[in-house]
């Protein structure tokens, strides 16, 4: 057991004296190895400073470039995407309600005029941006007003859903583009994605109705008639329920 001794404190025999000397040797070698490891510290970084600089240099280069192409190159180019999208935006608008020239403003909401961009230039000039993305979506959604359908696809397909635009609309518009081409398995599969990717009162009682009427044209009664049974019993005020007696009963027949 190890004894505090004070300071000029003398040994009171030989083996007392012997243990201090033992003790004495231990803590100077120690010491010697800690100096020793320091040494080598030293020296190490003394040969590698010049990598060691360089991979700091690389760093900060990284990181003050990081910033520097967020502010001074993606922000501008995020507020003009987004002020390019004022001239697609206000025909797509005028399309959807005037249904006498909804075909021409569709396209003039596509490919712009008058030296304007439309949704297909910003979905090219500004790849990566929220309003590249939004154009994307758009674009899609004008191609299924136009019943050019596979281009619908095409572009809704590529749609990274975000806060303005909901994964469910996306996934039912496909499915809705798939069976106007006849592909009705299609529909279904996407129907079905588009119900299951959120819950509300909105898209999922709509969307579980398609997908039961897509089922019942496959012959898939009882998946329709779970489907339809599910909008009466979880969505009673939708719109969707007013009729839904009328298809359960077709998908309870033999």
């Amino acid at each position: 057991m190890a004894t505090y001794k004070k300071r000029g404190y003398k040994p009171q025999n030989k083996e007392e004296e012997k243990a201090l000397r033992e003790q004495g040797s231990t803590t100077a070698e120690v010491f010697s190895a800690l100096d020793e490891s320091a040494s080598k510290s030293e020296q190490w970084v003394a040969r590698n400073q010049n990598y060691i600089l360089g991979v700091i240099g690389v760093i900060a280069v990284t990181v003050l470039g990081y910033l520097g192409y967020n502010q001074f190159v993606q922000m501008p180019k995020n507020a003009s995407a987004a002020n390019e999208m004022l001239y697609p935006n206000r025909y797509f608008n005028e399309a959807l309600q005037n249904t006498a020239e909804r075909d021409s403003l569709f396209l003039l909401a596509l490919n712009g005029a008058e030296g304007k961009y439309g949704y297909l230039d910003i979905i090219d000039e500004y790849s990566g941006t929220p309003s590249a993305n939004i154009a994307t979506y758009a674009a899609g959604m004008a191609y299924k007003e136009l019943q050019q359908y596979d281009k619908a696809i095409e572009y809704l397909e590529q749609v990274s859903p975000d806060e303005e635009i909901t994964a469910s609309l996306t996934l039912g518009s496909i499915g809705d583009s798939f069976l106007q081409l006849g592909q009705t398995a299609d529909a279904l599969t996407y129907y079905e994605k588009a119900f299951a990717e959120d819950n509300n009162n909105l898209t999922t009682p709509r969307f579980l109705y398609k997908a039961g009427v897509a089922a019942l044209e496959l012959d898939q009664k009882e998946k329709a008639l779970g489907y339809f049974q599910r909008v009466k019993d979880d969505f009673p005020d939708s719109t969707e329920a007013q009729t839904i007696d009328v298809f359960i009963g077709m998908a309870q027949t033999q």
